[in-house]
């Protein structure tokens, strides 16, 4: 009688876990609702009175008020070990903020509404992240997210053509955009109850957070997290709202639907690199892929103080959704490897924080730039700072080579 080899059966590796699908639905969907306004947004205050400098200030506040609530809301989710609530709670207090702005039409109402909207941002994104975090191994951390990212950008597809859409049909009527994009809000507060925390929580023994916990942690953090998040940072204080580049686009010449068109176009091809450039970084490196894009953002940049034509821009903007897709998701990757297990929400809330505070710096500079000296001015000076970060990275020794449990 011959003997026989048995070989155990290996199920494929599952890289997107049902947790990772229902974030990024849930990603997908806020976004929607998000960017059926953002590129409006610009337009719809301007319309309304408000000046380039008044807008720089109040995407600059509220992104930095609610900024600080990230390192907050990341270290409390840390320390209660639950995640889910703060999505859920997160994603609801976004989507049922974004209709009132059309109720208020001054500066002061503007900024509580919009910092409201960013302040849900900040509930969830450390909890958010901490969850993708889980659901990956060393190996998989840039393709997770990627995939997040991805799915979330479609959702800046798919917003912005909405408003194209109703914009074509009735132009200049913003106000309704802003009760449509409830919709989409609603459907993701919904798919956001599917979201549970897959072990008991577990209470640390240190229960006191502070509301400026980011500056705490960032202190008491490893070499290699401050390294990372320093030229991170640095490279934030100058890396002003995309409001400017839409803005430049409009002083060119064109109208509210190209606007719209480019905007949606750069979110397309940001959503198709994301997921295929965070498995290349997973192979290549994170650092390779991070330092690419930030050479990606200078060019841009550069070629914004001189372009205006209809195929420049499209150039220029294809350029900038491979950039996004080659920074965003693979930076928080980055930071998730080099953080402890237990503090991974701390670590990511800490630098989104920050980087809100550095985008109050950058959005009200940009705007004080392109008021005193005009936008050429402002986007050379951005190519500039941009190539030195690039360099730092090339230069400064970083290697985040295991997971730190």
């Amino acid at each position: 009688m011959t003997g026989t080899v048995s070989t155990a059966y290996s199920p494929p590796v599952k890289y997107i876990t049902k947790t990772v699908w229902t974030l990024s639905i849930i990603s997908f969907l806020t976004d929607t609702a998000s960017e059926m306004l953002y590129p409006v947004m610009p337009i719809y205050l301007k319309s309304i009175g408000f000046s380039i400098f008044l807008i720089g200030v109040i995407e600059g506040i509220a992104e930095a008020t609610a900024g600080l609530s990230k390192g907050y809301f990341g270290k409390l989710s840390d320390i209660q070990g639950r995640r889910a609530i703060f999505v859920q709670a997160g994603y609801s207090l976004s989507a049922l903020t974004k209709p009132l702005m059309v109720l208020f039409v001054y500066p002061a109402w503007v900024v509580f509404i919009r910092t409201l909207d960013r302040f849900g941002k900040g509930i969830r994104t450390g909890a958010r992240d901490a969850l993708l975090s889980n659901e990956t191994t060393i190996e998989t951390k840039g393709r997770v997210f990627g995939f997040h990212r991805s799915m979330d950008t479609f959702g800046a597809v798919l917003g912005p053509t909405v408003a194209l859409v109703y914009l074509h049909y009735y132009p200049e009527q913003y106000k309704v955009l802003f009760i449509l994009a409830l919709a989409p809000g609603l459907l993701a507060i919904a798919a956001s109850r599917f979201i549970h925390d897959k072990s008991k929580p577990v209470m640390k023994p240190e229960t006191k957070v502070s509301f400026f916990t980011s500056f705490k942690y960032l202190n008491v953090s490893s070499k290699e997290y401050k390294k990372l998040v320093g030229g991170l940072l640095f490279f934030a204080l100058f890396n002003s709202s995309d409001v400017f580049l839409l803005l430049m686009v409009k002083q060119a010449g064109h109208d509210d639907m190209f606007v719209i068109a480019i905007y949606i176009f750069y979110n397309l091809v940001y959503a198709l690199f994301s997921y295929p450039l965070g498995i290349v970084a997973d192979k290549m490196g994170l650092k390779t892929i991070l330092v690419a894009g930030l050479v990606l953002f200078s060019f841009v940049y550069l070629g914004m103080s001189f372009i205006q034509s209809v195929y420049g821009f499209f150039f220029l903007f294809a350029l900038y959704g491979i950039y996004s897709a080659a920074t965003e998701g693979i930076s928080k990757a980055w930071i998730s490897n080099i953080s402890h297990k237990k503090d991974t929400a701390t670590a990511i809330g800490t630098y989104s924080g920050l980087q809100s505070i550095c985008s109050l710096i950058a959005s009200s500079l940009a705007g004080f730039l392109w008021f005193a000296f005009g936008p050429t001015v402002l986007f050379l000076t951005t190519a500039i700072i941009t190539s030195l970060v690039a360099l730092y990275f090339i230069l400064v020794s970083l290697t985040p080579s295991k997971s730190i449990t």
